[in-house]
C-alpha cells in the first residue's frame, strides 16, 4: 500500500498544530529559564502560572513533560552564580520584613488581649443585669406591659372618639352661625319694611 499525502487543508491544520505546540514548549521553555533567574523553585503549578499553559499540556506533551521533570529534578543546582551583594540585600530585606511582621504580630495579641478583657467586662454587666430580675419581677412588668397597651388603646379609642365629637361640634357651630346671619339678615329686611 502505498502511503497517503493528506488534502492540503489537513497539511495546514496539522502544521499550525504543531507551530502552537512548539510555541507553547517555548513558553515552558522560557518561564523555567525566568523562575530560574528569580531564584524561585521550579514546580509544575510554578511553570503553568509562568508559562500561561495547562497542566494538562504539561502533562500531555513529552518534550514539556520533560523541560519540567529536568529543571525538577536538577533544582538549586541549575541556578546561576549568587551575586554575594545581592544576598546581602536579600537577606537584610527579609530580615527587615521578619522583624515588621514581628512588630505586627505583637500588636495584634495586644489588640487581641484588650478585646478579650473588655468581652469579659461586658459579660460579666449582662449577667448582673439578668441576676438582678427574679422570674416574679419579669412576670410583673410584662403584666404592666400588657395593662399599659390595653391603656394606650382604650386612650387611642377615646381620643379618635373626641375628635369626631369636636369635629361635629365645630360643623353644627358654623351651620348655627349661618342659620343666626340668616335670621338677622331677615330681621333687618323685616324692620326696613315695615307692613
Amino acid at each position: 500500500m502505498s502511503e497517503q499525502i493528506p488534502p492540503p487543508r489537513t497539511a495546514a491544520a496539522l502544521e499550525a498544530r504543531r507551530q502552537r505546540t512548539q510555541s507553547k514548549v517555548g513558553q515552558v521553555r522560557d518561564s523555567i529559564t525566568e523562575l530560574k533567574r528569580q531564584k524561585k523553585p521550579i514546580t509544575v503549578a510554578a511553570v503553568v502560572r509562568q508559562a500561561g499553559v495547562s497542566r494538562t499540556f504539561l502533562y500531555e506533551n513529552p518534550d514539556a513533560r520533560a523541560l519540567v521533570a529536568d529543571a525538577v529534578d536538577r533544582g538549586s543546582t541549575a541556578l546561576e552564580p549568587a551575586n554575594p551583594r545581592l544576598d546581602a540585600e536579600s537577606e537584610t530585606q527579609w530580615r527587615e520584613r521578619a522583624l515588621n511582621a514581628e512588630d505586627a504580630l505583637k500588636a495584634a495579641h495586644g489588640e487581641i488581649r484588650t478585646q478579650r478583657s473588655r468581652i469579659a467586662q461586658l459579660m460579666g454587666q449582662i449577667r448582673d443585669l439578668e441576676t438582678q430580675w427574679t422570674d416574679e419581677s419579669i412576670e410583673r412588668i410584662t403584666t404592666e406591659n400588657a395593662n399599659l397597651k390595653q391603656r394606650v388603646r382604650q386612650l387611642t379609642q377615646d381620643k379618635r372618639t373626641l375628635e369626631e365629637r369636636l369635629q361635629a361640634a365645630r360643623s353644627n357651630g358654623r351651620f348655627q352661625d349661618r342659620r343666626i346671619a340668616d335670621l338677622e339678615s331677615k330681621l333687618l329686611d323685616a324692620g326696613e319694611h315695615p307692613s
